[in-house]
């Protein structure tokens, strides 16, 4: 396995699907500085010059919706070791906000979003492309939820949204994104089986450079 570079995981799926249950399981599986993660949704592109009506009709579940161009170069910069400032989003507001996270390089690179694995050149920085799956009724339930408690948006604006653009731009961008997986991890976060073969990946992967690292200072 190689290990001189960070290992870069794209985890892709639908809303709700359980990427993000899945990242912070991996994430916990590696161990403090030992894994990083860059949401796609914090990349969403900056609409400061739409009024907030405009921005609330934003297709946000298409490829164009995201700053891909940004979200590459972060990868780029942590697989050479290099810090990036990895923007935030404000979803109340439907705008990328000021302020920004300082996100530092580590072995363990976790991309995560609905279109990680549409766009050719982030799909070729990762080693590992997965795609979370879990049926659409429990993935509308955990978004409903999520948006109303987490984002602050009426159940009606989320209901409406979903009938408008999520529901559609799931068939047409994001389950076709299935057959660039190398694995694809059925039921999300509540499949433990899988997530031990994830983490037992990510375990031999660090395990593996640990060594390198010792071999090369006693050489």
């Amino acid at each position: 396995m190689k290990t001189s570079r960070p290992l870069v995981i794209g985890l892709a799926g639908g809303t709700g699907s359980g990427k993000t249950t899945v990242a912070r399981a991996l994430l916990r599986s590696a161990g403090e500085g030992n894994a990083v993660l860059l949401p796609q949704d914090a990349y969403y592109r900056e609409q400061a010059d739409l009024p907030f009506e405009a921005r609330e009709l934003t297709n946000y579940d298409e490829p164009s919706a995201f700053d891909t161009e940004l979200l590459v170069r972060h990868v780029d910069q942590l697989l050479s070791g290099e810090a990036v400032e990895r923007p935030v989003y404000d979803f109340a507001q439907h705008n990328r906000a000021p302020d920004t996270v300082l996100t530092p390089s580590a072995p363990v690179v976790i991309v995560e979003g609905i279109l990680v694995l549409h766009d050719v050149a982030l799909r070729e920085r990762m080693r590992l492309k997965v795609f979370v799956d879990a049926p659409p009724d429990e993935r509308f339930i955990r978004r409903l939820e999520r948006d109303v408690n987490e984002r602050g948006r009426s159940a009606q604006s989320v209901i409406a949204q979903y009938r408008r653009t999520v529901k559609p731009m799931h068939d047409l961008f994001i389950e076709p994104t299935k057959q660039h997986a190398d694995l694809i991890l059925p039921e999300g976060g509540s499949n433990r089986v899988a997530l031990e073969v994830l983490t037992s990946y990510v375990d031999s992967f660090l395990r593996a450079r640990a060594e390198a690292a010792r071999a090369k200072a006693e050489a």
